[in-house]
Protein backbone atom coordinates (compact mmCIF):
# COMPACT_ATOMS: atom_id res chain seq x y z
CA UNK A 1 0.00 0.00 0.00
CA UNK A 2 1.28 3.47 -0.89
CA UNK A 3 2.73 5.43 2.02
CA UNK A 4 0.40 8.32 2.78
CA UNK A 5 1.95 11.77 2.68
CA UNK A 6 1.28 14.60 5.13
CA UNK A 7 2.23 18.19 4.32
CA UNK A 8 3.08 20.13 7.50
CA UNK A 9 2.94 23.92 7.05
CA UNK A 10 4.37 25.66 10.10
CA UNK A 11 6.87 28.52 10.31
CA UNK A 12 8.03 27.73 13.86
CA UNK A 13 10.73 25.18 13.13
CA UNK A 14 10.66 23.54 16.55
CA UNK A 15 6.92 22.86 16.27
CA UNK A 16 7.22 21.71 12.65
CA UNK A 17 10.02 19.29 13.50
CA UNK A 18 8.10 17.88 16.48
CA UNK A 19 5.03 17.28 14.33
CA UNK A 20 7.14 15.67 11.61
CA UNK A 21 8.84 13.33 14.08
CA UNK A 22 5.51 12.16 15.51
CA UNK A 23 3.85 11.68 12.13
CA UNK A 24 6.83 9.76 10.74
CA UNK A 25 6.66 7.53 13.82
CA UNK A 26 3.01 6.92 12.91
CA UNK A 27 4.10 5.63 9.49
CA UNK A 28 3.51 8.69 7.31
CA UNK A 29 5.79 10.36 4.78
CA UNK A 30 6.10 14.03 5.76
CA UNK A 31 6.85 17.14 3.71
CA UNK A 32 7.57 20.49 5.39
CA UNK A 33 6.89 24.06 4.32
CA UNK A 34 7.58 27.20 6.33
CA UNK A 35 5.61 29.87 4.44
CA UNK A 36 2.55 30.28 2.25
CA UNK A 37 4.14 30.19 -1.22
CA UNK A 38 6.31 27.19 -0.31
CA UNK A 39 3.25 25.34 0.98
CA UNK A 40 1.31 25.79 -2.26
CA UNK A 41 4.31 24.82 -4.38
CA UNK A 42 5.04 21.74 -2.27
CA UNK A 43 1.41 20.62 -2.47
CA UNK A 44 1.56 20.86 -6.27
CA UNK A 45 4.90 19.07 -6.53
CA UNK A 46 4.13 16.35 -3.96
CA UNK A 47 0.32 16.06 -3.66
CA UNK A 48 -0.45 15.29 0.00
CA UNK A 49 -3.12 13.03 1.44
CA UNK A 50 -3.63 15.53 4.27
CA UNK A 51 -2.34 18.99 5.24
CA UNK A 52 -1.51 20.16 8.77
CA UNK A 53 -1.70 23.93 8.37
CA UNK A 54 -0.89 26.81 10.71
CA UNK A 55 -2.86 30.01 10.15
CA UNK A 56 -0.09 32.53 10.84
CA UNK A 57 2.53 32.21 8.08
CA UNK A 58 5.00 34.43 6.21
CA UNK A 59 4.29 35.20 2.55
CA UNK A 60 0.55 34.73 2.80
CA UNK A 61 -1.45 33.19 5.62
CA UNK A 62 -2.87 29.72 6.08
CA UNK A 63 -6.34 30.78 4.97
CA UNK A 64 -4.98 31.69 1.53
CA UNK A 65 -2.92 28.48 1.45
CA UNK A 66 -6.10 26.52 2.17
CA UNK A 67 -8.03 28.30 -0.60
CA UNK A 68 -5.31 27.66 -3.19
CA UNK A 69 -4.71 24.02 -2.27
CA UNK A 70 -8.44 23.23 -2.22
CA UNK A 71 -8.87 24.94 -5.59
CA UNK A 72 -6.51 22.38 -7.15
CA UNK A 73 -8.11 19.30 -5.59
CA UNK A 74 -10.03 18.48 -2.39
CA UNK A 75 -7.68 17.36 0.38
CA UNK A 76 -8.30 17.07 4.14
CA UNK A 77 -6.89 20.04 6.08
CA UNK A 78 -6.22 20.13 9.83
CA UNK A 79 -5.87 23.79 10.82
CA UNK A 80 -3.71 24.93 13.74
CA UNK A 81 -4.94 28.04 15.56
CA UNK A 82 -4.07 30.09 18.63
CA UNK A 83 -6.36 29.42 21.60
CA UNK A 84 -7.99 32.87 21.51
CA UNK A 85 -8.44 33.10 17.73
CA UNK A 86 -11.94 31.64 17.38
CA UNK A 87 -12.69 33.95 14.46
CA UNK A 88 -9.67 32.63 12.55
CA UNK A 89 -10.86 29.09 13.25
CA UNK A 90 -14.33 29.80 11.87
CA UNK A 91 -12.92 31.49 8.77
CA UNK A 92 -10.57 28.54 8.28
CA UNK A 93 -13.45 26.10 8.33
CA UNK A 94 -15.32 28.33 5.90
CA UNK A 95 -12.49 28.29 3.33
CA UNK A 96 -12.11 24.52 3.35
CA UNK A 97 -10.43 23.26 6.51
CA UNK A 98 -11.92 20.04 7.85
CA UNK A 99 -10.81 20.15 11.47
CA UNK A 100 -8.77 22.32 13.81
CA UNK A 101 -6.52 22.14 16.85
CA UNK A 102 -5.82 25.02 19.20
CA UNK A 103 -2.30 25.66 20.45
CA UNK A 104 -0.83 24.35 22.62
CA UNK A 105 -1.80 20.77 21.75
CA UNK A 106 -0.37 17.33 22.43
CA UNK A 107 1.26 15.35 19.64
CA UNK A 108 -0.93 12.43 20.66
CA UNK A 109 -4.07 14.50 19.99
CA UNK A 110 -2.69 15.73 16.64
CA UNK A 111 -1.90 12.15 15.54
CA UNK A 112 -5.40 11.03 16.56
CA UNK A 113 -7.03 13.82 14.53
CA UNK A 114 -4.88 12.99 11.48
CA UNK A 115 -5.82 9.31 11.64
CA UNK A 116 -9.51 10.15 12.10
CA UNK A 117 -9.56 12.45 9.06
CA UNK A 118 -7.80 9.91 6.86
CA UNK A 119 -10.08 7.07 8.01
CA UNK A 120 -13.13 9.13 7.12
CA UNK A 121 -11.87 9.89 3.62
CA UNK A 122 -10.80 6.28 3.04
CA UNK A 123 -14.15 4.97 4.25
CA UNK A 124 -16.01 7.32 1.91
CA UNK A 125 -13.89 6.33 -1.10
CA UNK A 126 -14.04 2.58 -0.48
CA UNK A 127 -17.77 2.32 0.12
CA UNK A 128 -18.77 3.00 -3.49
CA UNK A 129 -22.54 3.17 -2.82
CA UNK A 130 -25.18 4.19 -5.32
CA UNK A 131 -25.75 7.88 -6.15
CA UNK A 132 -28.21 9.82 -4.01
CA UNK A 133 -30.90 11.84 -5.81
CA UNK A 134 -33.19 14.11 -3.82
CA UNK A 135 -35.15 16.59 -5.89
CA UNK A 136 -32.61 18.60 -7.88
CA UNK A 137 -29.73 17.48 -5.65
CA UNK A 138 -27.49 14.68 -6.95
CA UNK A 139 -24.64 13.16 -4.94
CA UNK A 140 -22.27 10.77 -6.72
CA UNK A 141 -20.64 9.02 -3.80
CA UNK A 142 -18.26 6.90 -5.88
CA UNK A 143 -16.78 9.99 -7.58
CA UNK A 144 -17.44 12.32 -4.60
CA UNK A 145 -19.18 14.85 -6.83
CA UNK A 146 -22.24 16.95 -6.03
CA UNK A 147 -24.56 18.99 -8.23
CA UNK A 148 -27.77 20.89 -7.74
CA UNK A 149 -30.04 21.76 -10.65
CA UNK A 150 -27.28 20.50 -12.94
CA UNK A 151 -24.63 22.86 -11.51
CA UNK A 152 -21.67 21.11 -9.91
CA UNK A 153 -20.41 22.36 -6.53
CA UNK A 154 -16.85 22.03 -5.26
CA UNK A 155 -16.99 20.59 -1.71
CA UNK A 156 -14.21 19.82 0.71
CA UNK A 157 -13.97 16.21 1.99
CA UNK A 158 -15.74 17.03 5.25
CA UNK A 159 -18.44 19.12 3.56
CA UNK A 160 -19.13 16.16 1.28
CA UNK A 161 -19.30 13.68 4.16
CA UNK A 162 -21.62 15.96 6.14
CA UNK A 163 -23.94 16.38 3.15
CA UNK A 164 -24.07 12.61 2.56
CA UNK A 165 -24.90 12.08 6.22
CA UNK A 166 -27.78 14.56 6.09
CA UNK A 167 -28.99 13.20 2.75
CA UNK A 168 -29.15 9.70 4.19
CA UNK A 169 -31.92 10.93 6.52
CA UNK A 170 -33.80 13.66 4.60
CA UNK A 171 -36.11 15.87 6.69
CA UNK A 172 -34.80 14.24 9.88
CA UNK A 173 -33.38 16.72 12.37
CA UNK A 174 -29.91 15.55 13.39
CA UNK A 175 -28.46 17.12 16.56
CA UNK A 176 -25.08 18.83 16.32
CA UNK A 177 -23.61 16.41 18.88
CA UNK A 178 -24.69 13.43 16.78
CA UNK A 179 -23.20 14.94 13.64
CA UNK A 180 -19.93 15.56 15.46
CA UNK A 181 -19.84 11.95 16.63
CA UNK A 182 -20.85 10.33 13.34
CA UNK A 183 -19.12 12.60 10.79
CA UNK A 184 -16.11 13.93 12.71
CA UNK A 185 -15.72 11.05 15.16
CA UNK A 186 -15.74 13.41 18.17
CA UNK A 187 -17.34 11.69 21.12
CA UNK A 188 -17.33 14.48 23.71
CA UNK A 189 -19.86 16.77 22.02
CA UNK A 190 -17.46 19.73 21.93
CA UNK A 191 -16.88 21.83 18.85
CA UNK A 192 -20.47 22.44 17.74
CA UNK A 193 -19.33 25.64 16.01
CA UNK A 194 -17.44 23.36 13.63
CA UNK A 195 -20.76 21.89 12.47
CA UNK A 196 -22.31 25.35 12.12
CA UNK A 197 -19.43 26.56 9.93
CA UNK A 198 -19.68 23.57 7.59
CA UNK A 199 -23.47 23.96 7.31
CA UNK A 200 -22.92 27.61 6.38
CA UNK A 201 -20.47 26.54 3.66
CA UNK A 202 -22.94 23.99 2.24
CA UNK A 203 -25.67 26.64 2.07
CA UNK A 204 -23.33 29.05 0.32
CA UNK A 205 -22.35 26.47 -2.28
CA UNK A 206 -25.68 24.67 -2.78
CA UNK A 207 -28.38 27.13 -1.77
CA UNK A 208 -29.65 28.66 1.46
CA UNK A 209 -32.85 26.61 1.29
CA UNK A 210 -31.04 23.26 1.30
CA UNK A 211 -30.70 22.78 5.07
CA UNK A 212 -33.17 23.75 7.77
CA UNK A 213 -31.96 24.90 11.19
CA UNK A 214 -33.84 23.79 14.29
CA UNK A 215 -32.51 26.25 16.86
CA UNK A 216 -31.00 24.64 19.90
CA UNK A 217 -31.17 21.18 18.30
CA UNK A 218 -29.55 20.68 14.90
CA UNK A 219 -30.10 20.51 11.14
CA UNK A 220 -32.21 18.71 8.52
CA UNK A 221 -31.90 18.39 4.75
CA UNK A 222 -35.02 19.87 3.16
CA UNK A 223 -34.74 19.12 -0.60
CA UNK A 224 -38.18 18.57 -2.09
CA UNK A 225 -38.85 15.18 -3.64
CA UNK A 226 -39.87 15.26 -7.36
Amino acid sequence: MRERRILVVEDERTIADSIAVRLRAEGFAVSLAGDGPAAVETARREPPDLVVLDIMLPGFDGLEVCRRIQADRPVPVLMLTARDDENDMLVGLAVGADDYLTKPFSMRELAARVHALLRRVQRSHSAGPAPIRLGDLEINQAERRVSRAGVEAHLTPTEFDLLVHLAGRPRTVLPRERLLAEVWGWGDGSGTRTVDSHIKALRRKLGADLIRTVHGVGYALEVQQP
